[in-house]
């Protein structure tokens, strides 16, 4: 059953209607509704097509946030061969937030960290929707700094709303968890390629995503802060959400524009969630490239590179 947004009622109603004849006619074999079948799949995917190609900033961010998008286990699964999974910060307990290991990328050994937001409720409620804490950045500076021991390149995959805010997260040291594992990503001397797959939202998205290269799919989002927040902030009124994502420069094509990121991965029409396994071999691809790109550079190049990269941002913003 697919989930539509509300934007997307126009294609619903076609597609429900696409639907009842399919069902029809395998109920009553001497109904033939192929035709009109075909002419509501055309109109469909026009309407598809001109609601996809004028996406608002808040409509970006509902796709983005789209309950059926692909997340970090589903890439996983096919981008990497031998993924293990590796567990705890060796300090204080197991975030399963985020998730990290080792594993194969089109044969070459590779470290990869991601957050996970989970597909129903069961687990949504394990990975604590995608926000992590402190454990969960711990243990992303215990991968980083094996694969830097190592000289395993480091694949990042991005998707929170943002680290978890709550009273222990903050009492076990949030904050410096998140700035200790962006020094990290600083200093290894190995490739750390990132790629925003849905949100990438503040520190707790930066933490994992200080990379050489940085790239964010079609519809995702990247922000210092959520639209409900900035909106909450600015005006005390978390229901002008739409009109804070309209000025914060979240989307793809603003942060390329600004010079954050270093591409955009298209995404199938109607979004990643449309046909998962296309935009995953789309990641993959542009991963690929990268990963030859950066591995003929000496680690120290890397690390000056990198940090470099982050203070032209400062100064050209």
């Amino acid at each position: 059953m697919h989930n539509y947004l509300d934007f997307e009622k126009p294609i619903s109603d076609l597609e429900g209607k696409i639907h009842e004849l399919r069902k029809l006619a395998e109920e009553d074999e001497s109904i033939d509704t192929s035709d009109e079948v075909g002419r509501l799949e055309a109109r469909s995917r026009e309407a598809m097509i001109d609601i996809y190609s004028k996406l608002t900033p808040w409509q970006k961010t509902q796709v983005a946030r789209h309950p059926q998008r692909p997340h970090f286990i589903d890439y996983a699964a096919k981008l990497f061969e031998e993924f293990t999974p590796l567990s705890g910060d060796r300090k204080f307990a197991e975030d399963e937030a985020i998730q990290a290991g080792l594993g194969r990328f089109r044969g070459q050994s590779v470290a990869i960290i991601g957050q996970e937001k989970g597909n129903d409720t069961k687990s949504r409620l394990k990975h604590n929707f995608g926000s992590a804490r402190p454990e969960g950045y711990r243990k992303a500076i215990r991968v980083m700094e094996l694969a830097d021991r190592f000289g395993l390149p480091i694949i990042t995959l991005v998707d929170t709303a943002g680290a978890y805010p709550g009273i222990g997260a903050e009492e076990r040291g949030q904050a410096e968890a998140i700035a200790r594992s962006t020094e990290m990503c600083l200093n290894v001397r190995v490739p750390i390629i990132s790629v925003i797959l849905g949100e990438g939202g503040s520190g707790g998205a930066i933490a994992i995503a200080t990379g050489d290269r940085v790239y964010m799919l079609q519809h995702a989002i990247y922000s210092v802060i959520s639209p409900e927040g900035a909106a909450s902030i600015l005006w005390r009124d978390s229901t002008r959400a739409k009109e804070a994502a309209s000025n914060m420069k979240i989307t793809a094509e603003d942060l390329k524009g600004l010079g954050v990121i270093d591409g955009i991965i298209p995404e199938p029409l109607g979004g990643a969630h449309r046909d998962p396994d296309a935009v995953i071999e789309a990641a993959g691809n542009v991963v690929a490239d990268a990963l030859l790109e950066l591995s003929a550079k000496p680690g120290e190049q890397l690390r000056r590179d990198r940090r470099q990269r982050y203070l032209d941002i400062g100064r050209q913003l």
